[in-house]
């Protein structure tokens, strides 16, 4: 039996991922070194506090965050575990349709406010429309979630980051698929003085062959469709019923099965 391996796109092992919340002015600057960079992100937005304060209103959010993720943060920002269910129910479906208004395609990632989730809210997010939920609880490691509805970080952007990064590009073997999600607010670069590190980091890992720069709903549609493959009893082929393609390592061969396709894996 051949040996079949998932890999990220065009054979890459590693994928980066960043994670910002509330949609704060200083996301501005955040996203012009993202692009500058090639970095991917996304952006968890209240649709209830746009245009207050500092933050981003609603008519700006397709144009500034192009090319990135715009995600539900509730309407509001309450601490969801000290909610009625039906409250949440609203904060997180009306987020999602202001945000879908102005963004023009379905909105289904989600990072839960103050850091608040319990079993029970978990399990209503499916049932909302949401297909991940990001937690702020930083494990300092480099795995795939088992349950994206819990989804742990790597770090935040001032816990060891820029350590964390070498350690992340130096990974040369490629018996495990790595991640490195990082996640924080972009007014903390101005509250804390500290843009020289995201600086850093962007320009230090940015434009390497060996990494996937994806949003966090880029990594979750491609996981789902790896586990919708559908393979034959020898593993010697496989049908994508998707539109999207995957790669797959066979027998240390980079195969790219494409939608809608049948593909051969060995002869």
């Amino acid at each position: 039996m051949p040996n079949v391996q998932l890999t990220f796109p065009e054979g890459k092992h590693k994928v980066l991922t960043m994670s910002y919340d509330d949609g704060r002015s200083a996301d501005r600057r955040l996203l012009h070194l993202f692009n500058q960079y090639g970095i991917k992100g996304t952006f968890h937005l209240n649709s209830g506090l746009a245009g207050h304060h500092d933050r981003i209103p609603l008519e700006e959010v397709k144009d500034l965050y192009k090319g990135h993720e715009i995600a539900v943060h509730t309407v509001t920002h309450p601490t969801l575990t000290r909610c009625s269910r039906e409250q949440i129910v609203g904060e997180v479906i009306e987020d999602r349709k202001s945000i879908e208004r102005v963004t023009s395609y379905p909105v289904r990632g989600f990072s839960y406010p103050n850091g608040s989730f319990n079993r029970q809210i978990q399990e209503m997010l499916p049932h909302l429309g949401i297909e991940y939920a990001r937690t702020v609880l930083s494990h300092g490691d480099f795995h795939l979630p088992d349950d994206y509805f819990a989804w742990n970080p790597t770090c935040h952007h001032n816990q060891n980051l820029l350590a964390l990064t070498e350690t992340f590009k130096q990974f040369g073997r490629r018996q495990h698929l790595y991640l490195m999600y990082i996640w924080g607010h972009s007014y903390e670069f101005d509250q804390d003085n500290n843009w020289e590190l995201i600086e850093s980091f962007c320009e230090s890992v940015s434009g390497r062959e060996d990494i996937w720069y994806a949003t966090n709903i880029e990594i979750v549609d491609y996981m789902r469709i790896y586990q919708s493959l559908r393979f034959s009893a020898a593993m010697d082929l496989v049908y994508n019923s998707s539109y999207h393609s995957i790669w797959l390592e066979v027998n240390g061969e980079v195969i790219e099965v494409k939608g809608g396709s049948q593909v051969i894996l060995v002869r």
